[in-house]
């Protein structure tokens, strides 16, 4: 219980800090993937309108924006994102971190408890979904049109993040143990590329429909439209097919990989410079 209690009374005098590191992990996130979410938004806005799909894939619509626009029309809004982004980075890392050593202490957890990481997680991102999405969330009439739906996606998406980041973070970990100091350093940079990235592909892969269904709520000119996203998403699937319900997959996943990874790095190196220790 000594134990407990002195963990539990470092972090009080550092909370700020796991904030601070969580926007750090924010600003990382959109400069690698904005580029990316620029390109996924258009495949779903376009690719179910009346006129038929308006670029081929990806590559398609990277180079068309490319050609039209420049660089800087892949990073259109860009300033907002890094603003609402980093803001939501923050609360979401923050809060799962002190979520989760709560749990922990509760609990008496060590290692990655689902009963502890699943719990933290779906609450941080539902929290941040009702509180924040400045970016994503389009007010009408005094209502956030697709609430519902970012809530499902974060809540659901980010308990997935966080399960498969930190499962394959221990056992990774669990690998180097033994490994000499001379190289610990870079094993621990290439553990949280790759147990970020692949928590980044993962949430996609489990809540993309929910994203796609969002994105037309939010860009219907009906504002009567039905904002049951299991409604939009049958109807996608009787007009495109799973193919339709999954509309931005490449660049999703392309996207994916990097931009977490790069996250949990800034996040990982933020927390060790700040002295926050994180098991």
């Amino acid at each position: 219980m000594v134990e407990a209690t002195t963990t539990t009374k470092v972090t009080n005098s550092e909370k700020y800090k796991e904030y601070l590191a969580g926007l750090l992990a924010g600003v990382a996130t959109v400069i690698i993937g904005h580029p990316f979410d620029t390109v996924k938004v258009k495949l779903q806005k376009h690719h179910n309108e009346v006129h038929g799909v308006k670029y081929r894939n990806g590559l398609h619509c990277t180079a068309r924006v490319l050609q039209n626009e420049g660089i800087k029309g892949l990073y259109r809004g860009a300033a907002s994102s890094f603003i609402g982004i980093g803001f939501e980075s923050s609360l979401l890392f923050g809060m799962y971190s002190q979520t989760k050593q709560a749990l922990q202490v509760k609990l008496q957890s060590s290692g990655p408890d689902p009963v502890v990481i699943i719990p933290s997680a779906a609450c941080s991102g539902a929290v941040i979904s009702v509180i924040l999405c400045p970016t994503e969330l389009v007010k009408v009439r005094g209502t956030f049109r697709g609430g519902v739906t970012t809530f499902l996606r974060e809540s659901v998406g980010n308990a997935v993040f966080f399960s498969v980041y930190e499962n394959v973070r221990h056992v990774m970990h669990l690998q180097i143990k033994d490994t000499s100091r001379e190289y610990k350093n870079m094993a621990e940079l290439g553990i949280g590329l790759l147990s970020g990235g692949l928590g980044g592909v993962a949430f996609w892969l489990t809540v993309l429909p929910l994203d796609v269904a969002k994105t037309m709520i939010q860009t219907n000119p009906d504002q009567k439209c039905t904002r049951n996203p299991f409604r939009v998403l049958n109807t996608v699937y009787k007009q495109a097919g799973l193919r339709g319900c999954y509309a931005g997959l490449g660049p999703t996943i392309v996207r994916a990989f990097p931009a977490n990874a790069a996250a949990i790095v800034t996040w990982e190196f933020a927390m060790k410079i700040l002295g926050i220790r994180h098991e």
